[in-house]
């Protein structure tokens, strides 16, 4: 009885009667989707003087942000007139048609924001379009946000002052987080902002004391010099640069390589046309473009900017404009995926030497877009082949060449014809090992090209306890895990098979029937190349009901019925399903590993060398098949400091 009554007076107590809500309070209401805490206030004045043109952008903070904010531009400020206007709800410069907001290239242009933080805060703005020094100022406090004006002196540009955030919604003030916390996020939206814009200055202080002090510039020593202060000079040490460009999409800036891995997605910031944004799509092309490198559980490092026409995305999803939905995502996808794929293809021993003349030739060769592959050569980009190898370590059982599609068959069907080679047939020589050996036994073993120029992983020297390769390059001495190196040689070399013999697929004795939404039948028929590419053969047999004839032939022992929904799933949710893919890729990966030089098996000099070239051939040979690194340089000069010479 209580609980009805209860319910009775909450139906009784609601109005009944429509009002318009007072402009305050229809205000507070946008502040609560635009301002959130510091950061956001931050985040939209900061936006608005960009938009303004500023090329100098002064940040002054006390508290965090929530007792005092304080951003100064150099922009084209804004006129006595248009003062009160910049303050009020849905008012702005930025568009005047339906034909604007469908092509928006400016930060902001909802016209909300100055009006939204005006009513939870004590906002001073001051603004003067010339450089007489003479300006105007305009004030305006919560309450009805009554705006008053003055004159005042200000050189060009615009400088907003917030006082006291939330002093009028103390319930919305309870939710703010420490002046640490406050502050942290404060600073990498900043981060954000300037890794947007290379070519504006910016600087940051926090009660009284200077935190950053980033000058502009738009070389590319310059914009690298920013990124190394904002994520760190590790990153850069580590970093690839690229530069794509393919049917009307620009892809550019800085991906880390796998081996500089995080354990969070803390170092992933990506731009759509200078615009910072965090989207579904982007996500899964930069996942499945790192998917064969990194090891379990860690996350890849970007700076990326995508460059298309405004018109191709929009950007008015949400209030906070931090997502974007793109006109044609799957175009959009498989761009990023295929040139980011490429890029971390081509990262090798000796990559980083040969930076230059990889810079001059990665739009040609990395650049990859969506309409330029089959249905079927779409979904099989994660297994794009390797480069061939060329006959390196025969004495190994011949694995150091490019297989035939044949052989590559008849190992998918049994692993030991695959581990045969390398355990037979080869002719035992007693390897250089890590035991007592003069300097001239080594420079015997050292093959007679090593006189010139040194290939990028050197000549191998020695052998290590039977897991490591010793080499010897120009830099100093390179140590390589020789089953890992092996294992993503012989993975590679199987991807590459198997595309070029396509997918053997086989039918059924008992066709299996699946139960599905009819929605999921309908996707099924819409895109049933999907499947058929792949190796499936469907037939829907009624309106939620779908019979599988025909699956892949290394798949004939998975669960078909689950791996069919999931496929299904993922196109219905981002248009396109690498499953069927990554569990062939995950096959082959188990079966490199089996087929590859194991622990304690010696090594000749040949072999190892062999092996060393190969790595040079071979795409992402920089990590094993489950992520992990396959070798290391040691530095001739950090070996000097360890022994202390010449100090």
């Amino acid at each position: 009885m209580g609980a009805a009554q209860t319910t009775h007076s909450f139906q009784t107590s609601m109005p009944e009667n429509i009002q318009l809500l007072s402009p305050r309070l229809a205000n507070q209401i946008a502040a609560g989707e635009v301002v959130e805490r510091p950061a956001s206030v931050i985040k939209e004045l900061l936006e608005n003087s960009l938009d303004a043109g500023a090329t100098r952008l002064e940040i002054d903070l006390d508290a965090g942000g929530v007792k005092r904010i304080m951003v100064r531009d150099n922009g084209k400020g804004i006129e006595k007139e248009d003062l009160h206007l910049a303050l009020a709800r849905h008012a702005t410069s930025k568009i005047h048609a339906l034909e604007d907001l469908e092509a928006v290239a400016t930060l902001g242009f909802r016209g909300e924001a100055l009006a939204s933080i005006s009513s939870v805060a004590r906002l001073t703005m001051t603004s003067s379009r010339d450089e007489s020094g003479k300006g105007w100022m305009v004030t305006a406090e919560g309450r009805e946000m009554e705006t008053q004006l003055a004159p005042a002196a200000h050189p060009r540009g615009t400088t907003v002052e917030v006082r006291d955030l939330f002093f009028n919604t103390p319930a919305r003030r309870k939710f703010l987080r420490t002046e640490k916390t406050e502050f942290n996020r404060v600073d990498e939206t900043i981060k954000r902002l300037a890794l947007a814009r290379f070519d504006v200055s910016f600087s940051l202080r926090h009660n009284g004391k200077g935190v950053h002090n980033l000058r502009g510039g738009t070389s590319r020593a310059e914009m690298e010099r920013r990124v190394a202060q904002l994520c760190g000079p590790a990153f850069m040490q580590n970093a690839l640069h690229i530069e794509m460009e393919r049917s009307g999409l620009r892809l550019w800036g800085w991906v880390a390589e796998p081996a500089f891995s995080r354990s969070q997605a803390d170092l992933q910031f990506f731009y759509v046309n200078g615009r910072a944004i965090r989207d579904r799509v982007v996500s899964h092309a930069v996942r499945r473009a790192f998917a064969d490198v990194l090891y379990h559980g860690r996350h890849p490092a970007f700076v990326l900017y995508l460059e298309l026409d405004p018109a191709a995305v929009d950007v008015n999803v949400h209030p906070t404009k931090h997502e974007v939905r793109f006109r044609d995502s799957r175009l959009v996808h498989d761009f990023l995926f295929g040139s980011l794929h490429r890029a971390l293809a081509d990262v090798r021993p000796g990559a980083r030497e040969e930076d230059d003349e990889l810079q001059s030739s990665a739009p040609q060769v990395s650049g990859v877009a969506a309409g330029e592959f089959s249905g079927q050569e779409r979904m099989a980009l994660s297994s794009a082949p390797a480069q061939a190898a060329t006959p390196a370590f025969g004495a190994m059982g011949g694995l150091g060449a490019q297989p035939s599609a044949d052989r590559i068959q008849q190992q998918m069907h049994s692993y030991g014809e695959l581990h045969k080679p390398l355990d037979s047939g080869v002719q035992e020589v007693p390897a250089v090992t890590a035991g007592p050996a003069s300097t001239a036994a080594w420079s015997q073993q050292v093959p007679a090209e090593a006189e010139g120029e040194a290939p990028p992983l050197g000549f191998a020297i020695a052998q290590l306890h039977g897991i490591y390769i010793l080499s010897q390059n120009e830099h100093g001495m390179v140590v390589v895990d020789m089953h890992a190196a092996h294992e993503r040689i012989v993975y590679e070399q199987m991807k590459a098979a198997h595309a070029a013999g396509g997918i053997q697929a086989q039918p059924l004795l008992v066709p299996v029937s699946l139960a599905v939404s009819e929605r999921e039948a309908d996707c099924f028929e819409e895109r049933e190349e999907v499947f058929t590419a792949l190796g499936f053969v469907l037939q829907r047999a009624g309106p939620e009901t779908l019979m599988v004839r025909q699956v892949p032939t290394m798949l004939h022992s998975a669960p078909v019925e689950q791996l069919v929904r999931d496929v299904l799933s993922d196109l219905l949710a981002e248009g396109s399903s690498d499953r069927i893919g990554n569990q062939i890729n995950e096959i082959l990966s188990t079966m490199a590993c089996h087929g590859s030089v194991r622990a304690n098996r010696k090594l000749t000099i040949p072999e190892m060398n062999g092996l060393l070239r190969d790595m040079e051939r071979t795409e992402r040979s920089g990590q094993c098949n489950h992520g992990r690194p396959t070798w290391t340089q040691v530095k001739l000069s950090d070996m000097d400091k360890w022994f202390m010479r010449g100090q």
